[in-house]
């Protein structure tokens, strides 16, 4: 993906952040990719310790106001995962929705509710990125653009995501990452 339009990037500490967020639904939900790029070409593991063990350091490198761009370019990527979840739960405790003793009854409506129990719990997800934007799951969301330009800061900047870095997808409100993961040879999906 290359752009010349503003974007919301910030620069501090050796990290650079940017910010793409989706078109909001009906709901008050806000939705936004993050790319966590690190200056150092081998910075990732640092990044992604210091991101896990400070619950404030996403909001201390996020820009509100989008900037100008230099050079913008970010790979494409598609990425999915799948798993089968049951004994994961089982193992963290979760026993009673997959035994007899289940009640599923305020979550079916049916009479035969009483006798339900959890068989088996899959977990699927999915992120591209693309020339049109981002996609994650089946939900196609796009940038959301101001109708009045901002002011030029002094300078652009650039962001070139050509090493190492993270991305997440998290609702902003709450905070919630529903995606995060890593590319670690962004060159291979060119």
């Amino acid at each position: 993906m290359t752009s010349t339009d503003y974007q919301y990037i910030s620069y501090e500490d050796s990290l650079k952040v940017l910010k793409l967020p989706y078109r909001q639904g009906r709901d008050r939900r806000q939705f936004s990719m993050y790319i966590l790029l690190p200056d150092a070409r081998d910075g990732l593991w640092n990044l992604a310790e210091k991101l896990s063990s400070e619950p404030e350091f996403l909001e201390k490198h996020t820009q509100t106001q989008e900037v100008r761009v230099g050079q913008f370019k970010l790979p494409k990527l598609k990425i999915s995962f799948g798993f089968e979840a049951s004994d994961l739960l089982k193992c963290l405790g979760l026993h009673l929705p997959f035994g007899a003793e289940a009640d599923l009854s305020e979550m079916v409506d049916s009479p035969l509710a009483q006798g339900l129990c959890v068989s088996s719990v899959s977990h699927r997800a999915f992120v591209e990125v693309n020339e049109e934007g981002t996609e994650a799951a089946a939900t196609t969301l796009m940038r959301l653009m101001q109708q009045s330009m901002p002011r030029d800061p002094p300078m652009k900047i650039d962001f070139v995501a050509d090493h190492p870095f993270l991305f997440m997808i998290r609702e902003d409100l709450t905070r919630v990452v529903l995606f995060l993961g890593h590319v670690l040879n962004p060159l291979l999906g060119a």
